[in-house]
């Protein structure tokens, strides 16, 4: 794949691309979550390991983020939503399934509740009560002046802790994803509390919404959970 991908704002948004089946015009595409990017190791191993069984995936990086253009201050849920309109503007020819991290699972949320070219969605440890999340992570962090989890490279910026807290949650956009979803969390996710995927499968259609819990795995599926959800997400996308 060699085309160029821009938000609205004319920022390029980096990205690396898996061939899988070269007669399929089925496509993973993975956003990463706050302060991460396309090259998270675990996204990275599901990006590998999913064209070996068919799959093409293209994973990329939110504007801000990684060797995307922007400013990381400039980060938002919001934002990103738009970017990720972007890429499904720019992949018109592919049948869209997306998958989230963390952050990136809200905007999948978000986005899929709107827009029909999203046709199957996995949030992977997906954030749900973004307010929750913001006072929780960085209520005592002044906006402007200190960072995010005490990395220099990601300030925190007023915006973000608004747009969050506008936000409030997700929750009510799930009746409105009528497209297959996967959920999967950790047991021992100390970020995004897995509470999270359980309150928004409460929400959800029942009969296009699945919750995978991975006992014992923390929020970015360190060691052998990794491969497990390599597992889980291709048995499911190989159903849907």
């Amino acid at each position: 794949m060699n085309i160029e991908i821009k938000n609205k704002q004319g920022e390029r948004l980096d990205y690396t691309f898996h061939a899988g089946d070269a007669k399929s015009k089925d496509l993973l595409v993975i956003g990463h979550g706050v302060t991460g990017n396309k090259d998270r190791p675990f996204i990275v191993t599901l990006a590998t390991a999913l064209p070996a069984a068919g799959f093409n995936v293209l994973r990329f990086s939110f504007s801000g983020n990684g060797a995307s253009d922007g400013k990381f201050a400039d980060s938002t849920i919001s934002k990103e939503v738009e970017d990720l309109g972007a890429v499904l503007d720019a992949l018109t020819a592919w049948n869209i399934t997306y998958a989230g991290h963390s952050m990136g699972g809200a905007v999948g949320v978000l986005r899929a509740a709107q827009d029909t070219r999203i046709h199957r969605l996995i949030s992977l440890a997906g954030m749900v009560h973004t307010r929750d999340f913001a006072q929780r992570e960085f209520g005592e962090v002044k906006p402007g002046q200190g960072s995010m989890w005490d990395n220099e490279a990601c300030p925190l910026s007023q915006a973000y802790m608004d747009d969050l807290g506008r936000i409030g949650d997700v929750l009510a956009c799930a009746p409105h994803i009528k497209v297959p979803w996967l959920l999967i969390h950790g047991t021992e996710d100390d970020v995004v509390p897995i509470k999270d995927s359980r309150d928004i499968l409460a929400r959800a259609n029942k009969a296009s919404t699945q919750l995978v819990e991975v006992v014992g795995s923390n929020h970015i599926f360190t060691g052998e959970p990794t491969i497990e959800i390599v597992k889980i997400a291709s048995h499911w996308l190989l159903r849907h």
